[in-house]
């Protein structure tokens, strides 16, 4: 059963609101799902707030739609957030015409003007994911590392968005683009990197990266030679367990430059993990998708296929501050293990092993394994 609420409930009327309530809910089952309308509710005085406490002992079903930010911020404020389910309605936005500077696997990132930027889902009920990054940025931010805050959730067309004040903000693959120096740049990544490496995350309430790529490689056992697949799982599960944070997604188009700071986007991913478990996924991105593609990094990236390779060798040298070729090729050795294996299971996934468009990348994947896996005893670094 819907209720609406109207304009204001304090206590100037707070008895006539309770009154027509009560009249409505007379004759409907404790066992109802009430769903309060508050689109024209524009205050709530704790009086009001007493009413809908009221309804929800009564009714335990009970849930508030179609919010406005200030009323969605006094249910938030005390509490009321975490005892019903409550929803705000969303500031409608277009993006037509507007720059895309960015794209992942869950969003598309617009800039609306020059101090903002909104993140676009792909999936339209994408509410619980945009929650769930929104809190992962907060705790990065609390935690130090030097991340974007959204401010504000839209809809766009029947999707929603996320809204962040960049100002005036370019990504590094942009400036890039705009000839600024690599070397410099990577050393700034590698800076920010190293920050968020040296970060722990004491509370244990974020993803385990090594239990994901553990599925990962497991799921690979099936497609692997017996041996192979048993000394895989053998050096994933030899990783050591840290609380260390890792961004899980990190490069050029994450990284954004904005007036004399540089921060991080893109916070679904954040979890804990050994550091090679964030170089992994690092070097997927830069080169590892090549044996699908050869255009796969520079169409993701947005820079060219050369720079997208020296950026990738550049930050693994001077994360390590090694330039000992021999050293950095044990260490790219055990990246792109797990990279391979990774993206092994990825293709068998999205296609299946017979077909035809994804053989060549699966035997490729395969045949990496397959040769390496022997090679190496530990992937510690």
């Amino acid at each position: 059963m819907k209720i609406i609420i109207y304009r204001r409930i304090d206590s100037t009327n707070v008895n006539l609101v309770e009154e027509r309530i009560n009249k409505e809910l007379e004759y409907v089952s404790t066992d109802e799902v009430i769903t309060i309308d508050a689109s024209e509710l524009e205050y709530v005085s704790s009086a009001g707030l007493r009413i809908i406490l009221k309804i929800k002992k009564r009714f335990p079903n009970t849930n508030i739609i179609n919010c406005n930010q200030e009323v969605y911020n006094i249910f938030e404020v005390t509490g009321f957030t975490e005892m019903m389910s409550i929803s705000k309605t969303f500031k409608e936005i277009s993006v037509d015409g507007c720059e895309v500077i960015g794209e992942g696997a869950y969003g598309k990132v617009y800039r609306i003007d020059p101090e903002t930027i909104v993140k676009v889902y792909k999936n339209k009920d994408s509410l619980d994911v945009i929650n769930r990054e929104r809190n992962k940025a907060r705790k990065a931010f609390v935690l130090g590392i030097p991340t974007a805050i959204s401010y504000d959730i839209v809809k766009v067309d029947e999707y929603y968005g996320t809204v962040f004040e960049m100002l005036n903000a370019k990504s590094f693959a942009e400036l890039l683009n705009e000839g600024e120096s690599i070397d410099k740049l990577v050393d700034e990544s590698v800076r920010i990197l190293k920050q968020i490496h040296s970060t722990k995350n004491k509370l244990g309430d974020l993803p385990d990266k090594k239990e994901e790529t553990l599925g990962w490689v497991k799921f690979d056992c099936d497609y692997l030679p017996k041996e192979i697949g048993d000394k895989l799982v053998k050096l994933i599960e030899d990783i050591p367990n840290t609380n260390t944070v890792i961004h899980g997604d990190y490069h050029v188009k994450n990284l954004m430059h904005t007036n004399d700071d540089n921060l991080l986007i893109d916070m679904e991913t954040l979890s804990v993990g050994y550091p090679i478990l964030e170089l992994a996924c690092l070097y997927t991105i830069y080169e590892g998708f090549e044996c699908f593609n050869k255009k796969n990094p520079e169409e993701f990236l947005g820079i060219p296929s050369d720079t997208c390779r020296e950026f990738c060798e550049l930050l693994i040298e001077k994360y390590f501050d090694s330039e000992d070729e021999k050293t950095i090729e044990e260490i790219k050795n055990k990246i792109k293990i797990i990279c391979y294996a990774r993206l092994l299971r990825r293709q068998l996934v999205h296609y299946g092993e017979d077909n035809e468009e994804a053989k060549k990348s699966i035997e490729y994947c395969k045949n990496y394994l397959i040769e390496n896996v022997p090679m190496v005893d530990s992937l510690v670094f």
